[in-house]
């Protein structure tokens, strides 16, 4: 019996150790990158800028960020100015 009550204290011990310690970052996500938004590079201007900011274009499949309408007005115009295609468009 004292066996048992032994096993089950080790068994509970190991449970909560797993729960809230070690396995906590796999239910809940790493919380390196908290806060911290992604960005893009605006092709024109080089410009950084936040993925829930400015303007987007989707372009070929890919989206492209722009700091401001300007910056989109010239990629519209001559997007392979801004994006080195080298006249090979997929």
């Amino acid at each position: 019996m004292e066996e048992l009550i032994s096993f089950l204290l080790y068994a509970v011990f190991f449970y909560l150790i797993m729960r809230f310690v070690c396995g906590a970052h796999m239910i809940h996500g790493s919380h390196r990158n908290r806060g911290v938004s992604k960005t893009a590079i605006d092709p024109v201007c080089g410009m950084e800028v936040a993925q829930d900011k400015g303007f987007s274009k989707m372009y070929h499949g890919n989206e492209y960020r722009f700091c401001s309408r300007s910056c989109l007005i010239k990629f519209d115009d001559s997007p392979g100015k801004y994006l080195n295609l080298d006249g090979d468009i997929t």
